[in-house]
């Protein structure tokens, strides 16, 4: 849902008389950086000045590798116009820059920055899952007094260094009845995080595994907002959904209907670190595929599952398990590789697979959600369209289309791209 802001309704108070004074002014409005990719001198921080959108950023970025063999960041910049709604802002462009240097170290502009950006509150592009994401409306235009996130997704090169800091420079025009004036800032300097993302063990037996809907694209986890006790989370940022994949290349055999027809179903889920079990939940139905479930209570949106905690703000959860399965308490220590139970269909999951992610708290909601990879697994392909689990049971076979991946081949500490195939 929207969030809603309180407004100063009395028209004439200070805060009404700055805004106005802001889009008015706008046009004087500066970087507070100099503008240049050199490494010169910096320019002076300015004095205090309007700007017509705000930022935050909604968690510390955090750098891993993934099987394009490419550093990735991938984080939201929550922006929020803070002009009135007789105003608008047309952004253009968004740069991420290293904070000292103030090099570009990424940006987004025309269809590209429409694609990775949308109102808080909207439905996701694309959710239904069978239809590809409609391009989004260029220029982005942002209505006054209205938030909207902008998805980043920072890919480095090999050997590109990943800035200690970073900073976000935001231009474009604020629109006006009367007409445009252009306006440049520089907002939210953040940190990035320099904890190295756990580096895991299979959650599951060896075998060959399809790996849906993890980073970094339009997915339901990537992109996937909650307004969890008064503030927004992305929980599910780097979450895998993990599902069998048979010699001929199927997910399930004979009547989709069934749940003992897909390969996942009752397969073992094994620790991928050794810890101490923190929470364990069981006696939630399996669902009957493939039919969408309703959306159950919160409490119990991964359905079955067990939360390990493996180091320190680090916890792993293994979710939508069979009910009866678990073999294991709070408060016991397992070891890598124990079984922990098997892979339902319980929860908010349409056909059996396990979600797997790290988390930074015991619960799923709310948390954050930081990356993290595999120490060795190789991949034999890719599927191109978008089958997660919503529509898996409604193709015409189980037969997913793989196809050959330019990433074919061993991977050791590696995060796994969405809609790769891999054998663990």
């Amino acid at each position: 849902m929207a969030e809603r802001h309180p407004r100063n309704r009395t028209g004439r108070g200070p805060l009404r008389r700055g805004l106005a004074a802001a889009v008015l002014a706008v046009g004087m409005l500066t970087a507070s950086t100099a503008p240049g990719y050199g490494t010169g001198p910096t320019a002076p921080a300015p004095g205090p000045q309007f700007t017509p959108l705000t930022a935050a950023v909604m968690t510390e970025p955090a750098p891993f590798r993934a099987t394009d063999g490419k550093t990735h960041l991938s984080y939201e910049l929550l922006t929020t116009s803070a002009l009135p709604s007789s105003a608008r802002v047309r952004l253009d462009r968004v740069e991420v820059r290293d904070a000292r240097t103030h090099r570009v170290v990424g940006s987004l502009s025309g269809q590209a920055l429409a694609d990775a950006a949308n109102p808080v509150g909207d439905p996701l592009p694309g959710a239904d899952g069978y239809t590809p994401a409609p391009p989004g409306p260029t220029p982005t235009v942002i209505p006054g007094s209205q938030q909207w996130v902008v998805w980043l997704d920072l890919v480095l090169d090999r050997g590109q260094r990943v800035p200690k800091v970073l900073e976000h420079h935001l231009s474009g025009a604020v629109l006006t009845a009367s007409g445009s004036s252009p306006f440049e800032e520089t907002v939210q300097i953040t940190p990035t995080d320099r904890t190295a993302p756990l580096n895991l063990d299979a959650p599951v037996r060896p075998g060959t595994w399809y790996s849906s809907e993890s980073c970094c694209g339009n997915t339901h986890h990537r992109r996937g907002l909650g307004p969890i006790n008064g503030r927004f989370y992305v929980p599910q940022r780097f979450a895998i959904d993990w599902y069998r994949v048979g010699e001929q290349g199927q997910t399930w055999e004979g009547d989709p209907a069934r749940l003992t027809s897909y390969l996942s179903y009752r397969q073992p889920v094994v620790a991928a670190a050794g810890g101490r079990v923190v929470e364990v939940q069981d006696g939630i139905p399996d669902n009957t595929p493939p039919v969408t479930p309703p959306v159950p209570p919160i409490e119990e949106t991964v359905g079955n599952h067990v939360t390990v905690e493996v180091a320190p703000g680090r916890y792993l959860l293994y979710a939508h398990l069979k009910p009866g399965s678990l073999k294991v308490r709070e408060g016991d220590h397992v070891e890598p590789g124990r079984v922990l139970g098997l892979i339902g269909n319980s929860g908010n999951s349409t056909t059996p697979h396990l979600h797997f992610q790290v988390m930074t708290t015991p619960e799923f909601f709310p948390t954050d959600s930081p990356p993290f990879t595999f120490r060795k697994f190789r991949v034999v392909g890719q599927v191109d369209p978008r089958l997660w689990d919503d529509n898996l049971g409604t193709q015409p076979t189980g037969v997913l289309p793989i196809t050959p991946s330019p990433y074919d081949g061993p991977h050791h500490a590696r995060y796994p791209l969405d809609r790769e195939v891999l054998e663990f």
